[in-house]
């Protein structure tokens, strides 16, 4: 094999070695196969056959779980179960597209303060570092306010929020990948500094920004579901398992059912990307064999 065939052939190894990594790794599959539980779920909402989730019935107030209502109602008469898997869709939304907003105004800053350096990073530098001495959900219900009570301003305040976190993130790891001697090559034969930024430091960086973005996703369903709780968030009667808890709050003796159900769904779901984001930690780590 050529030194060129070698090298082409390096990402695919460790691609192999990752996902077997992957596999070997119970507690990532545990938290991939919740993660794909709810995604499911949420997707199939349409059509599965369950009760409008905005549906009232003033004969069914604060029912306890039954074979005619599997998780019970709420104070209103609305299906649970159904408001569940609806708020499934709201929770994890707010979570992914959170997150890639992050990642997408973050990375870019990151990478541009660590590679230029100079009065570049310290501009860009002092300001993620004034933003990450606020509290990140102080920071996002202060902005969530700002935008007006809603799951898309919800979605833009949470990303706005977490985006200092992967701007400090790349600086670090760019930081680290330009002194390489295959960055240098790069600058030897004449390459601009955009194409070395995108082909050969982005590409060798972006593992530990998937499993930062992974990991955040769990905070910012945590974050959506207090926005939504104070009424920031998803609006009513739009389902939420923020809202959910809410309502539940008021009727926490006698139908303790209308909090456990949003409760434990958050819990799983933060569990699930939990689990999920370590178990790519160790798979994407080059240090481990």
């Amino acid at each position: 094999m050529t030194v060129v065939e070698t090298i082409n052939a390096a990402p695919a190894r460790q691609k192999s070695r990752a996902w077997r990594k992957m596999r070997a790794n119970r507690g990532a599959l545990v938290g991939l196969g919740i993660i794909l539980f709810f995604a499911i779920l949420a997707a199939a909402a349409p059509l599965l056959p369950i009760p409008d989730p905005a549906a009232t019935d003033w004969s069914a107030l604060r029912k306890a779980p039954s074979a005619a209502h599997w998780l019970g109602t709420d104070d209103l008469g609305r299906d649970i179960l159904s408001r569940m898997i609806w708020g499934a869709q709201a929770s994890l939304m707010a979570g992914v597209f959170s997150v890639a907003i992050a990642v997408f105004i973050g990375v870019p800053f990151g990478l541009v303060a660590g590679y230029f350096g100079g009065w570049v990073d310290q501009v860009i530098s002092r300001v993620t570092e004034a933003l990450l001495a606020m509290p990140f959900l102080i920071t996002a219900i202060a902005l969530a306010a700002f935008l007006g009570p809603s799951l898309t301003n919800a979605m833009i305040a949470i990303g706005l929020s977490a985006m200092p976190i992967f701007v400090r993130l790349t600086r670090g790891q760019v930081l680290a990948v330009k002194t390489e001697d295959y960055v240098e090559g790069a600058r030897s034969v004449g390459l601009g500094h955009v194409d070395i930024m995108l082909r050969y430091i982005l590409p060798n960086v972006f593992a530990p920004i998937i499993v930062q973005a992974t990991l955040t996703i769990a905070t910012a369903i945590i974050a959506e579901a207090s926005l939504s709780f104070l009424g920031l968030g998803q609006q009513p009667p739009a389902p939420s398992w923020g809202s959910m808890l809410n309502v539940a709050k008021n009727f926490l003796s006698q139908a303790p059912w209308m909090a456990m159900w949003p409760g434990v769904a958050i819990f799983l779901v933060v569990i699930g990307f939990n689990l999920l984001g370590d178990g790519l930690r160790d798979a994407l780590d080059p240090r481990e064999a």
